[in-house]
């Protein structure tokens, strides 16, 4: 019998999480499974990294099925602690974070927490996938999404990922009817529309807490936003590359540099 794969699992909303549990859960049933994860919620966080203040990490019980860690600093942070520290000599064979709870759909790919722990991933060359679902309820229910992720996780192994390539996945919520399938798909076009609530403290200081909208401007049937709408699990092949090519020529040749 061969080696059983390496799989690293983390995630942004903190070790403490159902998601991570639940991805935690189907990884063992693949792999052994190391896990280094926030010690709370990094939601939000995008790609930061801690440079001014001390990581620290720790040992923890919490997920009896792995050897599991709890680190202080981001996403990011636990990837790189984990290659260079958890793991030393061990490479991970793929590198998986979430399930998060909520989603990560089009324009939130670049805030996300959950994708920031994947790209780091693919930044060294390892197979990395972001699970997550797209419900904010506190009682969010999983169970629907487990047997895509061990598919989508087994396939990553068997066939292999583009270098630098990293995996966007995004589970609509639970309905009635079974998902329809998976869409292979892009990032939607649309942003999040946001507004300010200006607010005083009793000492007559200004605040703001942030709010507003999600917008959605993508009108095509092949990206996430419609995927998840119409009941598809959405896959979006991601890279840490942001060159927009196409706007080199354009600087080149119609500015004065």
């Amino acid at each position: 019998m061969g080696k059983k794969p390496l799989i690293l699992v983390s995630n942004d909303d903190g070790i403490a999480a159902a998601g991570i549990r639940h991805l935690v859960e189907v990884m063992t049933k693949i792999g052994d499974v190391v896990v280094v994860a926030p010690d709370g919620p990094q939601s939000g966080m995008g790609h930061a990294i801690t440079i001014g203040n001390t990581l620290r990490l720790q040992e923890v019980d919490i997920l009896p099925q792995a050897d599991a860690y709890e680190c202080s600093g981001t996403p990011a942070d636990c990837v790189k602690i984990a290659k260079h520290f958890v793991l030393k000599d061990r490479r991970p064979d793929l590198v998986v974070s979430g399930i998060n709870h909520g989603s990560n759909t089009s324009i939130s790919v670049l805030y996300s927490g959950t994708m920031s722990a994947a790209l780091e991933a693919s930044l060294e060359g390892m197979p990395a996938i972001g699970f997550s679902l797209c419900d904010y309820a506190a009682d969010a229910d999983f169970s629907h999404t487990l047997d895509y992720v061990e598919n989508i996780a087994r396939q990553a192994l068997a066939k292999g990922m583009p270098k630098g390539v990293a995996l966007n996945v995004n589970f609509p919520p639970r309905q009635n009817e079974p998902l329809k399938g998976i869409k292979v798909c892009r990032q939607a076009n649309a942003k999040w529309q946001e507004e300010f609530d200006v607010r005083y403290d009793p000492h007559g200081r200004r605040y703001f807490w942030m709010a507003g909208n999600f917008v959605n401007f993508d009108k095509g049937e092949d990206n996430d936003e419609w995927a998840i709408a119409n009941n598809f699990v959405s896959i979006v092949p991601v890279k840490y590359d942001l060159t927009a090519h196409h706007a080199i020529m354009t600087i080149n040749e119609d500015w004065d540099l």
